[in-house]
């Protein structure tokens, strides 16, 4: 049996509460949060300023997050917002103090 030792994560970014969402997969998730918080790569992201961490999971392997972040991305609205406040009620950014 193969065992991975790596990490994936799938991740949703939200401009605000109950504003803009964006929903990722990466391996990374302290680098991919902070080049989106420090607007590295153009696209929409940056242009609607969407970058406080409001919810994420951990896969052991990329093929499980890539499913899950694909499920996501078919959710409406409400079902992520629901998802959202079942761990983060006040919507704070989970990495607000990861880069001090």
């Amino acid at each position: 049996m193969f065992y991975s030792i790596s990490q994936f994560y799938i991740y949703i970014l939200a401009s605000q509460k109950n504003g803009t969402l964006y929903i990722g997969v990466t391996n990374d998730l302290e680098r991919r949060v902070f080049e989106h918080k420090k607007k590295i790569n153009p696209g929409f992201t940056s242009k609607y300023n969407v970058d406080k961490l409001v919810y994420f999971e951990a896969f052991g392997f990329i093929k499980e997050a890539i499913v899950r972040e694909k499920q996501l991305k078919k959710w409406n609205r409400q079902w992520k917002i629901n998802l959202i406040e079942e761990e983060n009620k006040e919507w704070k950014d989970l990495a607000e103090n990861w880069y001090d």
